[in-house]
C-alpha cells in the first residue's frame, strides 16, 4: 500500500449537468482553483450518481460530461495540480459502495436528510430504488477510496459527511483489530526510539484519560515525522492513538466552503431550475441583454422615481462584481433618482463579461480539441485508479476476500 496523508488529500465531485453557469463557478469552482494549488486534489464527474435521479433518461448524460469538464479546464482547473476522472470509470468504487453496503445499518441511510428532502422534491420521479436510498453510501465510498482527510462542501452536505465517518469508524473498529494488534502496536513503539516512543505514550494517555484533544492532533503529527517505522505499523499507531485498531479507512473532515452569493437574475439563488442563469461561457452580447431585461425594484415606475437597492436584484449583482465606490454610486443614485436602471446595470454587464473572457478564450480550444479533453481525462482515471486499487486491495484482504489463486 503506497503511503498517503489524508490530511493532504481533497476528494470533491460535481454531477454532470452539462455547461456551467456563474453559480457554479462562484460557488465551487473558485474554491477548487485555490485547493488544487494548496492539497493533493481529485476532483471527479459524479456520473453514476446522475444515475440515482435520473436513471430514466440517461441519453444527455455524456454530452454533459464533457460540457462540464470543459468548463472544469476553461475556468483553470490544472490537470497538472489535480487528478480529474470520470467515477464510472474506476469501478472500485462500485466494489468499495458493494462491500461497505455489507456493514452499514439500514437505518443510517434512512435518516440523512436530503433522502426524505429529495424525494419530496422530486415526487415527479419514482425513487424507490436502492440506488437513490444507497447514494449516500456510494458517495462514502468516493470519499473513503481515496483516503480523502477533507471534502469540501456546503453546510447541508455535512450530514452527509459525518455519515462517511461513521462508516469508516465502523468499518476500523470490525476489521483493523486484526490479530495480536496490542503487541504489533507496543512493538511499533520501541520500534520509534526511546525518547520518542515515551513521548508517544504520554501523548495517548492524555487523550485516553482526559480527552486532550491537542495532544491527539500532537501525537499525529508525531507520528507523521517517524522515518523508522513501517507504514502498516504507523497505521497502527494512529488507531492505537484513540483505542481502536488499525485506522485502514481514515475519517474525513467537512471542509466548510463559504455560502456561494451568487444571485441570479431575478434574485433567487442561480439554478438552472429557476431559469435564472448566467453561463460559464455565455456569449457577451446575450450576458448584456440578461443583465439589460433584468427586474428592478418595481417602486422606480419612471425614470425619475427614486428607488431602494435592497429590493432590486441587480443591486445583488452590484455586490458581487462592483467596488465600494461603484456600489456607493450605486446606493446614492437610485436613492435620489440620480441615475436609471440601464446605467445601473452597465457596470455589472461589463464586470460579467469581463470575467468571463479568458474562460471562454480557454474553452474554445477545448471545444476544438476533443481529443485534448479526453486524454487528459483518461490519464486522470489511471491515477484515480492506482490509489483506489491500494485501497481497495487493503479492504479486501481485512475483509478476508484475498485469495492466492
Amino acid at each position: 500500500m503506497a503511503s498517503v496523508d489524508s490530511q493532504r488529500r481533497v476528494l470533491s465531485g460535481m454531477r454532470p449537468t452539462g455547461k456551467l453557469h456563474l453559480g457554479h463557478y462562484h460557488g465551487v469552482l473558485k474554491n477548487w482553483l485555490k485547493l488544487q494549488h494548496e492539497y493533493d486534489c481529485f476532483f471527479f464527474v459524479a456520473d453514476w450518481h446522475a444515475l440515482t435521479t435520473h436513471y430514466e433518461d440517461p441519453h444527455g448524460i455524456e454530452q454533459s460530461v464533457w460540457d462540464m469538464v470543459i468548463d472544469w479546464l476553461a475556468a483553470g482547473i490544472n490537470p497538472g495540480s489535480a487528478t480529474l476522472f470520470l467515477q464510472s470509470r474506476v469501478p472500485e468504487h462500485a466494489e468499495l459502495h458493494l462491500l461497505l453496503s455489507m456493514i452499514t445499518p439500514l437505518g443510517w441511510l434512512e435518516r440523512v436528510p436530503t433522502y426524505k428532502d429529495q424525494q419530496e422534491k422530486l415526487k415527479e420521479k419514482d425513487l424507490a430504488t436502492y440506488g437513490f436510498l444507497g447514494y449516500p453510501l456510494l458517495q462514502s465510498a468516493d470519499i473513503l477510496m481515496y483516503r480523502a482527510g477533507h471534502v469540501p462542501v456546503g453546510a447541508d452536505q455535512v450530514s452527509h459527511i459525518e455519515m462517511t465517518r461513521e462508516v469508516a469508524r465502523r468499518f476500523n473498529h470490525m476489521y483493523g483489530r486484526e490479530k495480536g494488534f496490542e503487541e504489533l502496536a507496543e512493538g511499533a513503539i520501541t520500534k520509534m526510539g526511546k525518547k520518542t516512543g515515551k513521548l508517544y505514550r504520554t501523548l495517548r494517555t492524555r487523550y485516553m484519560e482526559q480527552g486532550d484533544a491537542e495532544a491527539l492532533e500532537t501525537a499525529r503529527a508525531l507520528l507523521k515525522e517517524q522515518q523508522n517505522i513501517s507504514i502498516g505499523d504507523r497505521e497502527r499507531l494512529f488507531g492505537y492513538l484513540e483505542g481502536g485498531g488499525k485506522v485502514i479507512l481514515p475519517e474525513p473532515q467537512p471542509l466548510l466552503t463559504p455560502e456561494a452569493k451568487m444571485p441570479g437574475l431575478d434574485g433567487q439563488k442561480m439554478s438552472k431550475s429557476y431559469g435564472n442563469t448566467i453561463g460559464l461561457r455565455e456569449d457577451p452580447d446575450t450576458v448584456a441583454k440578461k443583465i439589460k431585461t433584468m427586474r428592478t425594484d418595481p417602486q422606480r415606475v419612471h425614470r425619475t422615481d427614486p428607488g431602494d437597492p435592497e429590493k432590486c436584484p441587480v443591486w445583488q449583482l452590484h455586490q458581487v462584481y462592483s467596488d465600494q465606490d461603484t456600489q456607493q454610486w450605486v446606493q446614492q443614485g437610485c436613492r435620489s433618482a440620480g441615475i436609471g436602471c440601464i446605467e445601473c446595470k452597465k457596470p455589472v454587464a461589463d464586470a460579467i463579461i469581463e470575467e468571463q473572457r479568458p474562460i471562454v478564450e480557454r474553452a474554445r480550444r477545448y471545444e476544438q480539441e476533443p481529443g485534448l479533453v479526453r486524454g487528459i481525462i483518461a490519464e486522470g482515471c489511471d491515477q484515480a485508479r492506482d490509489a483506489a486499487r491500494d485501497t481497495l486491495n487493503e479492504v479486501i484482504s481485512v475483509m478476508g476476500l484475498h485469495y492466492d489463486l
